[in-house]
């Protein structure tokens, strides 16, 4: 009788390869928010009014939520590699569009698609959870979110610094130059996959089942709800922001903007560690800690808005904690079948990103119609809706018979 073979040993990264993939995840994330400290120079620079801007953000995030509908599932049964290599590539044609454009409409089109095709900040941390032991889950997962931080602190940081020494415009061809050194040496640092599975009865089907899952698994919708609203804070934070700063009555510069970014360097410190407690106290325990955490500093915002040191103690608390509330939301999804991830990952950044185009169009029209105190309200109400929906979801989760608290 033969004897069975033993199951093979799971392949996991190197913690060279990780740092590798949070390298990447930090180059392709940071083309979204380079506008940010930027936004009213771009502006300027187009002869566009604050609300007509905001559009420029907004469907990058909204191509980004179809993007992800339309290509993510993919991630599920072809080799990610390949995708990402495709993907970032068709970044990095995107954003040399965006530095040739010739007017508002062709720039903010090359914007546009390049929100749709960025991918691999979404497929990678998909790829990372099925080679990664699962007791590091939370802390390889809080790395690579701190990874998008990380580029988000480096574009907001670099665009508003080199705007206020050249131009908007230079900001873009750096970006560029970022780019093509991503898509030469993404080859050497994602390695090899297993060949593809086949898709269910083809392309369509494939679709479909991202809805199927999403109807199958109501945590998952709870977290991609949260998400959605945490992220919408986020962007309309930003944006306002910029605008209020750099507005006549506040007389700041877009460098100033740019430093006042940095502080988000926290999160880039603080989310491996709070990963690190949600892989102890669980997931939905820890969203609903930060929830409140990020609450208190949003509710700072009006009072303390009216200067630029004023408006760092609400910002560092909010950097603080605002990503722990996406990580553990993966975390959710991390925890079901591998084969469904991508999938599940699907509609979760679906969600994030649609929010984040509210967040975007809501942010700047709201501060051109109602100024500061307006944009105060307005995030308050939605970090308000996190809190509401992050304590449903811890308490729905306790109340589950079988599962532990947490």
């Amino acid at each position: 009788m033969t004897q069975a073979s033993p199951a093979p040993v799971p392949a996991y990264l190197t913690r060279t390869q990780e740092r590798a993939l949070a390298l990447t995840i930090a180059v392709v994330t940071a083309n979204a928010y380079y506008i940010h400290p930027i936004i009213g120079e771009v502006a300027r620079g187009f002869g566009v009014g604050e609300a007509e801007i905001g559009l420029v953000p907004a469907l990058n995030q909204l191509a980004l939520a179809f993007g992800i509908l339309l290509l993510l599932p993919l991630g599920d049964f072809y080799p990610n590699r390949r995708l990402c290599l495709i993907f970032v590539a068709g970044q990095t044609l995107c954003l040399g569009g965006m530095v040739l454009a010739p007017g508002f409409v062709t720039f903010t089109a090359a914007s546009t698609l390049l929100g749709f095709v960025t991918i691999a900040p979404y497929l990678i941390p998909a790829f990372a959870s099925r080679r990664v032991a699962p007791e590091r889950l939370g802390q390889v997962t809080a790395q690579l979110t701190a990874a998008v931080i990380f580029g988000i602190l480096v574009a907001r940081v670099g665009a508003g610094i080199i705007a206020a020494r050249a131009d908007w415009h230079t900001v873009y061809v750096c970006a560029l130059v970022l780019m093509v050194a991503v898509t030469a040496f993404l080859p050497f640092a994602m390695k090899s996959e297993a060949t593809a599975k086949q898709p269910p009865a083809g392309y369509g089907a494939l679709i479909a089942s991202v809805f199927t899952l999403a109807a199958r698994h109501p945590d998952m919708r709870l977290s991609a709800a949260i998400q959605g609203l945490n992220f919408a804070t986020f962007t309309a934070t930003w944006l306002a922001l910029a605008l209020h700063l750099t507005s006549p009555a506040m007389g700041y510069g877009t460098d100033d903007v740019g430093y006042l970014a940095a502080i988000a360097a926290v999160s880039v410190f603080s989310t491996p560690r709070l990963g690190r407690w949600a892989d102890r106290v669980g997931p939905r325990r820890a969203r609903l800690g930060a929830a409140v955490v990020q609450m208190t500093g949003i509710a700072l915002f009006y009072p303390l808005g009216h200067s630029i040191w004023g408006v760092m103690v609400p910002l560092l608390l909010t950097n603080l904690v605002g990503p722990t509330i996406d990580v553990t939301g993966r975390m959710t999804l991390f925890t079901l079948a591998p084969d469904i991830r991508t999938r599940l990952t699907t509609s979760y950044i679906v969600a994030m990103f649609i929010g984040g185009a509210i967040g975007s169009a809501l942010g700047t029209a709201v501060y051109d119609l109602g100024g500061w105190g307006a944009t105060c309200s307005l995030l308050l109400t939605m970090s308000a809706g996190v809190l509401v929906l992050s304590a449903h979801a811890e308490r729905r989760w306790r109340k589950s018979p079988g599962v532990p608290s947490g």
